[in-house]
């Protein structure tokens, strides 16, 4: 565990050299997601855990009546709540403290296992606590092996693939994953890997989509075209893609 006393509302903001979400996260890594997720939703619950603004959060309501969200930033709590009301329960907390009454059916974990100071005490816990028999945790992060990190580390823009530049530092992440060291943690946590994948190619940095999203360069086909592509190459998009089943849990 770290010792440094962190502020989760001052690691939402965005900084002068980088934002903590992009037009590429809300409107191309979204939907994507929902998409690599939607052949393993179970039916019943849905645990978020890390539910920042709550524009990832409204994208599960069409598929389930009972979502709850953990978040420790009380600012994003508020203003998830602004935005989706008594659609959705939260619970203002961190995870490693969160008291919750039950198990889930389902339970997502995206772009927040980075952010952990133990995460495989957090897997751990998803294991063991909070995973219903039968239950699927659904658990994204960013690539380290992204071509864009890989032709960042070309560029002499970071040192190596897996490097915490200090802009992500800012934001509290801790480590860069790829498929190898996320499927180690989730081992070692004593969860069943079912299905590992990636979504989306990626030779950009987010901050360059944006850009040409706001003009004709791309296309939809084109976006589609790289969803596709990085179910063929997991290794080489934007994000890599673990669901997973309880496996081994603690008496």
């Amino acid at each position: 565990m770290s010792s440094k006393q962190r502020d989760y509302d001052l690691e939402i903001r965005d900084t002068a050299d980088h934002q903590y979400a992009y037009g590429f996260d809300f409107d191309v890594m979204h939907p994507y997601m929902i998409r690599s997720f939607e052949p393993f939703f179970r039916q019943g619950s849905l645990l978020e855990l890390g539910s920042f603004k709550g524009d990832f959060t409204r994208r599960f309501l069409p598929y389930f009546d009972d979502v709850t969200c953990v978040e420790a930033s009380g600012v994003a709590v508020e203003a998830a709540r602004r935005k989706l009301g008594d659609k959705v329960r939260f619970v203002h907390s961190r995870f490693e403290t969160a008291s919750l009454p039950r198990r889930f059916d389902n339970i997502v974990l995206t772009h927040v296992l980075e952010h952990i100071d133990d995460p495989v005490g957090l897997l751990r816990r998803i294991n063991d606590d909070w995973l219903a028999e039968g239950g699927r945790l659904f658990l994204v992060c960013p690539n380290a092996n992204a071509p864009s990190r890989q032709i960042a580390v070309k560029m002499g823009l970071i040192t190596h693939n897996a490097a915490v530049t200090p802009a992500e530092a800012e934001h509290g992440h801790l480590r860069t994953y790829a498929l190898d060291t996320l499927e180690r943690d989730a081992a070692v946590a004593g969860l069943k890997v079912v299905h590992r994948s990636g979504i989306f190619f990626k030779a950009l940095a987010n901050f360059q989509w944006d850009q040409l999203l706001s003009t004709p360069i791309i296309s939809k086909a084109y976006l589609e075209g790289c969803y596709q592509l990085g179910q063929q190459y997991p290794d080489l998009c934007a994000s890599v893609f673990l669901m997973c089943e309880a496996g081994r849990r603690e008496a």
